[in-house]
Protein backbone atom coordinates (compact mmCIF):
# COMPACT_ATOMS: atom_id res chain seq x y z
CA UNK A 1 0.00 0.00 0.00
CA UNK A 2 1.46 3.46 -0.88
CA UNK A 3 1.83 6.24 1.78
CA UNK A 4 -0.91 8.63 2.59
CA UNK A 5 -0.02 12.27 1.06
CA UNK A 6 1.40 14.67 2.86
CA UNK A 7 -1.29 16.79 4.66
CA UNK A 8 -1.70 20.27 3.85
CA UNK A 9 -2.69 23.10 6.03
CA UNK A 10 -4.33 26.73 5.61
CA UNK A 11 -2.11 29.16 7.06
CA UNK A 12 -3.01 31.16 10.07
CA UNK A 13 -3.96 35.07 10.36
CA UNK A 14 -2.42 35.78 13.85
CA UNK A 15 -3.83 39.13 15.64
CA UNK A 16 -1.41 40.72 18.45
CA UNK A 17 -3.61 43.90 20.15
CA UNK A 18 -2.94 45.56 23.29
CA UNK A 19 -2.72 49.32 24.82
CA UNK A 20 0.65 51.29 24.08
CA UNK A 21 2.84 50.06 26.52
CA UNK A 22 2.22 46.48 27.00
CA UNK A 23 4.65 44.70 24.85
CA UNK A 24 3.09 44.09 21.87
CA UNK A 25 5.74 45.23 19.28
CA UNK A 26 8.79 43.09 20.95
CA UNK A 27 6.23 40.19 21.32
CA UNK A 28 6.11 40.88 17.68
CA UNK A 29 9.70 40.58 16.63
CA UNK A 30 10.29 37.48 18.82
CA UNK A 31 7.65 35.33 17.46
CA UNK A 32 8.98 36.53 13.46
CA UNK A 33 12.52 35.01 14.81
CA UNK A 34 11.49 32.08 15.91
CA UNK A 35 9.05 31.18 12.88
CA UNK A 36 11.63 32.61 10.24
CA UNK A 37 9.97 31.00 6.99
CA UNK A 38 6.97 30.43 8.12
CA UNK A 39 5.68 33.56 9.70
CA UNK A 40 5.41 36.76 8.07
CA UNK A 41 3.95 40.36 8.76
CA UNK A 42 1.49 41.38 7.01
CA UNK A 43 2.21 44.60 5.07
CA UNK A 44 -0.33 47.45 5.20
CA UNK A 45 -0.85 50.03 2.39
CA UNK A 46 -1.18 53.37 3.49
CA UNK A 47 -1.27 57.00 1.71
CA UNK A 48 1.00 58.92 4.00
CA UNK A 49 4.08 59.83 2.44
CA UNK A 50 7.45 57.49 2.75
CA UNK A 51 9.47 58.20 5.60
CA UNK A 52 13.84 58.26 4.67
CA UNK A 53 14.00 55.37 6.64
CA UNK A 54 11.00 53.27 5.28
CA UNK A 55 11.31 50.70 2.05
CA UNK A 56 8.06 50.40 -0.25
CA UNK A 57 7.39 46.86 -0.02
CA UNK A 58 9.12 46.14 3.30
CA UNK A 59 7.13 48.41 5.69
CA UNK A 60 4.55 49.77 3.68
CA UNK A 61 3.25 49.69 0.45
CA UNK A 62 2.86 53.34 -0.22
CA UNK A 63 -0.22 54.39 -2.89
CA UNK A 64 -1.96 57.47 -3.63
CA UNK A 65 -5.52 58.28 -2.19
CA UNK A 66 -7.01 57.24 -5.81
CA UNK A 67 -5.49 53.84 -5.74
CA UNK A 68 -6.48 53.48 -1.99
CA UNK A 69 -10.35 54.52 -2.63
CA UNK A 70 -10.47 51.98 -5.84
CA UNK A 71 -9.42 49.47 -3.61
CA UNK A 72 -11.65 50.10 -0.78
CA UNK A 73 -14.27 49.91 -4.06
CA UNK A 74 -13.25 46.55 -5.66
CA UNK A 75 -13.25 44.67 -1.83
CA UNK A 76 -9.51 44.05 -2.38
CA UNK A 77 -8.83 45.42 1.18
CA UNK A 78 -9.26 42.88 4.46
CA UNK A 79 -9.71 46.22 6.94
CA UNK A 80 -8.87 49.42 6.37
CA UNK A 81 -8.77 52.68 8.68
CA UNK A 82 -7.88 56.41 8.58
CA UNK A 83 -5.56 57.71 11.25
CA UNK A 84 -4.82 61.32 11.25
CA UNK A 85 -5.35 61.94 8.07
CA UNK A 86 -3.71 58.69 6.47
CA UNK A 87 -5.56 55.84 5.31
CA UNK A 88 -3.74 52.10 6.27
CA UNK A 89 -5.45 48.95 4.69
CA UNK A 90 -4.33 45.32 4.18
CA UNK A 91 -4.30 43.86 0.98
CA UNK A 92 -7.16 40.98 0.83
CA UNK A 93 -4.48 39.15 -2.21
CA UNK A 94 -1.20 39.43 -0.52
CA UNK A 95 -2.78 37.52 2.47
CA UNK A 96 -4.66 34.86 0.47
CA UNK A 97 -1.58 33.68 -1.45
CA UNK A 98 0.62 33.44 1.87
CA UNK A 99 -2.57 31.09 3.58
CA UNK A 100 -2.85 28.93 0.58
CA UNK A 101 0.99 28.46 0.77
CA UNK A 102 0.74 27.27 4.01
CA UNK A 103 2.49 30.28 5.55
CA UNK A 104 1.02 32.16 8.15
CA UNK A 105 0.54 36.09 8.42
CA UNK A 106 0.97 38.21 11.66
CA UNK A 107 -1.11 41.63 12.35
CA UNK A 108 -0.27 44.05 14.44
CA UNK A 109 -3.74 45.98 14.83
CA UNK A 110 -5.72 47.37 16.77
CA UNK A 111 -9.22 46.68 18.10
CA UNK A 112 -11.27 47.99 15.65
CA UNK A 113 -8.88 46.46 12.70
CA UNK A 114 -9.51 43.14 13.82
CA UNK A 115 -13.42 43.39 13.51
CA UNK A 116 -13.11 44.39 10.20
CA UNK A 117 -10.88 41.27 10.02
CA UNK A 118 -13.40 39.05 12.03
CA UNK A 119 -16.28 40.22 9.33
CA UNK A 120 -14.38 39.58 6.08
CA UNK A 121 -12.36 36.23 7.42
CA UNK A 122 -13.22 34.91 10.57
CA UNK A 123 -12.38 31.31 9.84
CA UNK A 124 -8.93 32.21 9.18
CA UNK A 125 -8.12 34.56 12.10
CA UNK A 126 -6.33 33.73 15.29
CA UNK A 127 -6.55 37.20 17.58
CA UNK A 128 -4.69 37.39 20.99
CA UNK A 129 -4.94 40.58 23.27
CA UNK A 130 -1.59 41.31 25.50
CA UNK A 131 -2.35 42.80 28.64
CA UNK A 132 -0.12 44.26 31.21
CA UNK A 133 0.17 42.96 34.45
CA UNK A 134 -0.95 45.59 36.61
CA UNK A 135 -1.76 49.46 35.67
CA UNK A 136 1.17 50.75 37.85
CA UNK A 137 3.57 48.68 35.22
CA UNK A 138 1.61 50.02 32.40
CA UNK A 139 2.62 53.58 33.40
CA UNK A 140 5.96 53.00 34.46
CA UNK A 141 6.56 51.13 30.58
CA UNK A 142 5.56 54.02 29.13
CA UNK A 143 7.21 56.76 31.53
CA UNK A 144 10.61 54.70 30.84
CA UNK A 145 10.70 55.06 27.63
CA UNK A 146 11.23 58.90 27.78
CA UNK A 147 9.94 59.44 24.99
CA UNK A 148 6.47 61.51 26.26
CA UNK A 149 5.35 64.53 28.30
CA UNK A 150 3.33 63.76 31.47
CA UNK A 151 0.68 64.64 29.62
CA UNK A 152 1.02 62.86 26.37
CA UNK A 153 1.35 59.58 29.28
CA UNK A 154 -1.67 60.51 30.59
CA UNK A 155 -3.80 60.64 27.85
CA UNK A 156 -2.41 56.99 26.46
CA UNK A 157 -3.14 55.74 29.73
CA UNK A 158 -6.77 56.91 28.84
CA UNK A 159 -6.85 55.74 25.93
CA UNK A 160 -5.26 52.42 27.17
CA UNK A 161 -8.70 51.76 29.49
CA UNK A 162 -10.64 52.32 26.25
CA UNK A 163 -8.85 49.48 24.16
CA UNK A 164 -8.20 47.31 26.83
CA UNK A 165 -12.68 46.80 27.80
CA UNK A 166 -12.55 45.39 24.24
CA UNK A 167 -10.51 42.13 25.42
CA UNK A 168 -13.41 39.77 25.36
CA UNK A 169 -13.56 40.24 21.88
CA UNK A 170 -10.26 38.29 21.68
CA UNK A 171 -9.93 34.32 21.02
CA UNK A 172 -6.64 34.43 23.81
CA UNK A 173 -5.62 36.58 26.55
CA UNK A 174 -2.00 36.82 27.85
CA UNK A 175 -0.66 38.78 30.34
CA UNK A 176 2.66 39.89 29.59
CA UNK A 177 4.45 39.60 33.14
CA UNK A 178 7.83 38.17 31.47
CA UNK A 179 8.80 38.48 28.21
CA UNK A 180 9.80 35.25 27.20
CA UNK A 181 7.41 33.57 28.99
CA UNK A 182 4.86 35.82 27.13
CA UNK A 183 5.86 34.99 23.81
CA UNK A 184 5.84 31.13 24.40
CA UNK A 185 2.33 32.02 24.87
CA UNK A 186 2.10 33.43 21.78
CA UNK A 187 3.78 30.58 19.80
CA UNK A 188 2.24 28.17 21.84
CA UNK A 189 -1.40 29.36 20.41
CA UNK A 190 0.07 29.51 17.02
CA UNK A 191 1.33 25.47 16.73
CA UNK A 192 -2.24 24.85 18.49
CA UNK A 193 -4.21 26.81 15.87
CA UNK A 194 -2.26 25.19 12.92
CA UNK A 195 -3.30 21.83 13.58
CA UNK A 196 -6.97 22.91 13.94
CA UNK A 197 -9.31 20.25 11.51
CA UNK A 198 -10.42 22.79 9.65
CA UNK A 199 -7.28 24.42 8.42
CA UNK A 200 -6.31 20.95 6.99
CA UNK A 201 -7.06 21.06 4.14
CA UNK A 202 -6.20 17.78 2.69
CA UNK A 203 -6.98 15.62 5.56
CA UNK A 204 -9.82 13.49 4.29
CA UNK A 205 -7.91 12.39 1.94
CA UNK A 206 -5.19 11.38 4.23
CA UNK A 207 -6.80 9.37 6.41
CA UNK A 208 -9.02 7.92 3.51
CA UNK A 209 -5.52 6.66 2.53
CA UNK A 210 -4.86 5.59 6.21
CA UNK A 211 -8.09 3.40 6.36
CA UNK A 212 -7.17 1.25 2.68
Amino acid sequence: MSPPPPIRRRGVMLVLSSPSGAGKTTLSRLLLEREAGRLEMSVSVTTRARRPSEMDGRDYHFIDLARFDQMVQRGELLEWAEVFGNRYGTPRDAVEGALTAERDVLFDIDWQGTQQLARSARRDLVSVFILPPSYEELRRRLTTRAQDSAEVIDGRMAKAADEMSHYDEYDYIVVNKDVQESVDQVHAILKAERSRRERLVTVPAFVAALKG
